[in-house]
């Protein structure tokens, strides 16, 4: 008996110490990459080709004083700040409409609907790089203006690849709420902005906090599209970036900077909603 018993509590003592296992490596592989890219932005030009060490010793201020103090950097966090946020503000109420419109009305082809909005999704972004460009400097136009460099053409574009996205990752949520709330909501008089706001929207809002997290972070990190559609006055700073790399070299330390900089913002949005991602996750995970 005493066996039996000794047994299972080894065996749970196991599981327990071969999960928490796994997420010490996976954390280990996620934290270091960023740890090692704060190291070296702490480091001066110098010091970078000492032999490699993982612990700072001295904080190299100029790389980051370089960074904060340059107006053209300045432009581009604004850029990026501005076009993820109206992004996945405009991602976020566009799919919640949608996904409402699919969920309770019966419209023809909903089902088609449905899976024609994610197959923009299959296909490499490199492929509407073209056609992007065409549109975005030829025939969206009035007058001397275009959507080339502009970041009203970032916002929308991005709108494009994170809608359909964000519709898929709602409709689980949506469908789980109860039709019955809007019916007793109805036979009080509500319409249906009213159900949107009083009803839908408070008992949707992990997985509308999850929806916008995902749209800000596209948004945040995407390289191709912004390299590729601004020149000047849109650039956002992961294009920034590539700036560092020069004819004569490439500057590490400020590079490595700027990219410790723009965890800020993430981390900062990120925080703001993070309780609801547990709520997101596991709603709906038990039925009675």
């Amino acid at each position: 008996m005493q066996q039996t018993k000794r047994n299972k509590i080894l065996r749970k003592i196991a599981r327990y110490a071969s999960a928490y296992g796994i997420w010490i490596f996976a954390s280990l592989i996620t934290l270091i990459p960023i740890y090692w890219m704060i190291v070296i932005s702490a480091r001066s030009r110098v010091e970078l080709f000492d032999r490699p060490n993982f612990i700072i010793h001295s904080f190299f201020e100029e790389n980051y004083t370089n960074i904060i103090y340059d107006s053209t950097f300045r432009g581009y966090m604004f850029n990026s700040v501005i076009v993820a946020t109206c992004n996945a503000l405009l991602v976020t109420i566009l799919a919640l409409l949608a996904t409402y419109a699919l969920s309770r009305w019966r419209l023809t082809g909903a089902d088609n609907i449905f899976f024609w909005t994610i197959t923009n999704r299959m296909a490499p972004p490199a492929v509407f790089l073209l056609p992007l460009f065409l549109m975005f400097t030829k025939w969206f136009k009035i007058g001397d203006w275009t959507l080339f460099d502009t970041r009203t053409g970032l916002i929308l574009l991005y709108c494009v690849f994170n809608l359909p996205f964000s519709i898929w990752v709602l409709q689980g949520m949506i469908d789980g709420i109860p039709v019955e709330l809007d019916e007793a909501a109805m036979v009080d008089g509500a319409g249906t902005g009213m159900i949107l706001r009083r009803i839908i929207i408070p008992l949707a809002a992990p997985g509308l906090a999850i929806t916008a997290i995902l749209s800000w972070i596209f948004a945040w990190n995407e390289y191709l599209f912004a390299a590729t559609l601004t020149s000047v006055h849109a650039r956002t700073i992961t294009t920034g970036l590539a700036e560092f790399v020069t004819v004569t070299g490439t500057n590490w330390g400020e590079m490595a900077a700027v990219a410790t900089l723009t965890l800020i913002p993430s981390l900062a949005f990120i925080s703001f909603v993070q309780r609801y991602i547990v709520m997101g996750l596991t709603f709906g995970a038990v039925k009675e």
